[in-house]
């Protein structure tokens, strides 16, 4: 069985970094494409970042485009999400998800298999 742990989540000022840490289980990483997603009291939850089996391609929401990263470490079966000049808006619980199918379409929550418990991050202004 396949499980995801999050990790890293915190209040943090408006203009700061956290990284949060998904640690992957019961599976190999390297052969999951990886998401980072979020949800907002009241809203939907919502694509924030991908990056692909290998490793070798990346995608962002346009609302965290220049300021978050996603990386991955297969040999530790960690990803990661770097977030940089956090602002309030950003304020959200945030989930790592794997996708074992590598779906073209991936920026739907229905691409992906598996996912974490969610960390949540506070952003104060």
């Amino acid at each position: 069985q396949v499980q995801l742990v999050e990790s890293g989540g915190g209040l943090v000022q408006a203009g700061g970094s956290l990284r949060l840490s998904c640690a992957v289980s019961g599976g190999t990483l390297s052969s999951y494409a990886m998401g980072w997603f979020r949800q907002a009291p009241g809203k939907e939850r919502e694509f924030v970042a991908r990056m692909s089996r290998r490793g070798t391609s990346t995608s962002y929401a346009d609302s965290v485009k220049g300021r978050f990263t996603i990386s991955r470490d297969n040999a530790k079966n960690t990803v990661y999400l770097q977030m940089n000049s956090l602002k309030p808006e950003d304020t959200a619980v945030y989930y790592c998800a794997a996708d074992t199918m590598s779906r073209v379409v991936f920026m739907n929550v229905k691409a992906y298999d598996y996912w974490g418990q969610g960390t949540q991050v506070t952003v104060s202004s």
